[in-house]
């Protein structure tokens, strides 16, 4: 593994670190070694202190595969990244992002001929598309120089600009630049730090620019990933809308965290409020509390991605379950080999072809294949991995076949894959953002900001939203029906999905975040007004008791904004 000649770094930098500016960006570096006697080992975090022992120890255990996963070659050096999260403790955001790097050098000194090291870059923000090609960078720069690497990532990091998110932004890193693209505020959690203070999102409108990101993951390859589950993405769309527990299963940690990133991906624009945990191993906390769960209770809605077969198991109960990918992928940035769906063509698994998408709606050996993987159940995966979803649930949503069809073939060149995958994820990219737009439009009133009218003071209260009752609303919706987009690609029971959607997890935080917006929104148009307002033409139009009122109001409005300017 070897560094690109055309990266340079600059020793100078080392002693430039702005901790305070790198924590807009980055928690901390770390550096883990697998030791054969004691572990996973933390051989360096840097800022040094940025992490307490449990969580050192939390973090050591979730940047090693859970399981052996891949199969390596004595002669050669295997890498694969991947990314998880876990809770801090004692810290104002609930949760981490943390990108790792694995690394495996094969050294015939050593007692199992080889040693593993995990690079690992812990942040508060979900910016996989930043920290993904920073990790390769630093990386091999880290295997290159030793630990002089982390104070040279450290110093360029601290020099990037603040993230605004939803923006383009160019971040330079030696004498190389990222140029990525940051998820909008509306997708990220509030413990994040950031609040949406525009009216961009006030109303479900679909973007005309989708290189613009419009939620977490828009990188994420769900072509890739589920290219064996197609017709399978409105169901599982449907799970994520209304928060249900959802365990993933795939052979390596790679797979495993772009399959759940890309069901993340599935819901955008909405705030997606289900704790999800793109890597997930037995050593993390909240496993004890899952294993704990008594026969018949409800697991938290959450999605878990894992490699260990333990879990199917240990959670036997979770109620939906997904198989992705394939134990050949050894990569980094993977491309899932076609399998096919779950029934189909026997025989026929060298290459993705959507002219059999149409015929695996019903045929015989669909129809026994089906009856098989749900009479053996999940369990099967301990004998065979296979690509195929576990639930009872019945889905509202009909898969839409035109947008399917509209998927190009790549073949069997790997090359010609990868750039047809780019294309394959803005179709279903594009489809999946005007699904949830649609189906969150009915809500749009509720967001609607107000301006004075011409009959009104500026300087009155401004009116308060419209209020927001669930069944005033279902019933309301019910009677005027889902609009033309939805009703053609739903069933008759359609309302049904609103209903679950109001009562699962993801309804009341993005309402509020929302309402919230609005509001703020509101606040902004009636301040402008009142700038703009010719208080002496305005008088004379007033009654003196009017006059009063004003006069109260307006020394009201001064007071809040003395007390909101931080001079």
């Amino acid at each position: 593994m070897s560094r690109s000649p055309s990266f340079s770094v600059k020793p100078e930098l080392a002693s430039e670190v702005d901790e305070k500016s790198l924590l807009q960006w980055v928690v901390a570096f770390c550096i883990i070694r697998f030791d054969l006697e004691q572990g996973q080992l933390i051989e360096e975090c840097y800022p040094p202190g940025s992490l307490t022992q449990s969580e050192e120890l939390e973090v050591s255990f979730s940047s090693f595969p859970d399981s052996v996963s891949q199969n390596h070659n004595r002669s050669s050096i295997h890498d694969c990244i991947f990314f998880f999260r876990i809770k801090r403790h004692n810290a104002p955001d609930s949760l981490n992002i943390k990108p790792s790097e694995i690394v495996e050098r094969h050294d015939e000194r050593l007692k199992r001929g080889g040693e593993q090291k995990s690079v690992v870059i812990l942040s508060h923000s979900p910016y996989t598309s930043v920290f993904r090609p920073l990790l390769q960078i630093m990386g091999p720069l880290y295997f290159d120089i030793g630990n002089k690497a982390l104070n040279y990532i450290a110093a360029y990091v601290s020099k990037w600009p603040v993230p605004v998110p939803g923006q383009q932004v160019e971040l330079p890193i030696g004498n190389a630049s990222l140029k990525v693209n940051l998820p909008p505020s509306h997708s990220l959690p509030s413990d994040n730090g950031f609040f949406e203070d525009s009216a961009s999102s006030l109303a479900p409108l679909l973007p005309s620019n989708l290189s613009i990101p419009q939620g977490l993951f828009h990188d994420s390859d769900l072509f890739g990933t589920f290219r064996g589950l197609l017709m399978q993405l409105w169901k599982l769309w449907e799970l994520l809308l209304v928060g249900e527990p959802i365990l993933i299963i795939a052979p390596t940690p790679p797979q495993c965290c772009e399959a759940v990133a890309g069901l993340v991906s599935l819901v955008a624009p909405l705030l997606f409020s289900v704790d999800f945990r793109p890597y997930f191993t037995i050593h993390d906390p909240e496993f004890a509390k899952l294993n704990s769960l008594q026969e018949g209770s409800s697991f938290p809605p959450m999605i878990l991605g894992v490699t260990n077969l333990f879990f199917l198991k240990a959670l036997r109960n979770m109620p939906h379950i997904v198989s992705v990918g394939s134990p050949m992928s050894n990569s980094s940035r993977f491309t899932v080999g076609s399998k096919g769906l779950p029934g189909g063509i026997p025989g026929q698994n060298e290459g993705f072809s959507i002219q059999h998408l149409s015929f695996r709606k019903f045929t015989p050996a669909n129809f026994l294949n089906a009856v098989k993987l749900r009479r053996d159940g999940p369990l099967c995966l301990m004998t065979e991995h296979k690509e195929a979803v576990w639930t009872n649930y019945a889905a509202v949503t009909k898969p839409d076949t035109s947008i399917l069809n509209r998927l190009i073939d790549a073949g069997l060149s790997p090359r010609v894959e990868e750039s047809m995958s780019v294309v394959n994820n803005d179709i279903l990219r594009r489809h999946f953002l005007e699904l949830t737009t649609n189906f969150l439009a009915p809500f749009g009133p509720y967001f609607r900001a107000n301006t004075p009218s011409e009959a009104s003071s500026p300087f009155a209260d401004p009116p308060p939203l419209p209020s927001f009752n669930a069944e005033e609303f279902l019933t309301s919706l019910s009677a005027r029906g889902p609009g033309k987009f939805l009703q053609k690609r739903m069933r008759s029971n359609w309302m049904d999905l609103y209903r679950r959607f109001l009562n699962g997890h993801n309804f009341l935080p993005w309402f509020q975040r929302k309402r919230a917006v609005a509001e703020q929104e509101q606040y902004k148009l009636w301040r402008q007004a009142r700038v703009k307002t010719n208080i002496h033409q305005l008088i004379r139009t007033m009654s003196e008791l009017e006059i009063v009122d004003s006069f109260n109001a307006i020394e009201r409005h001064l007071q809040g904004e003395m007390q909101a300017s931080p001079f």
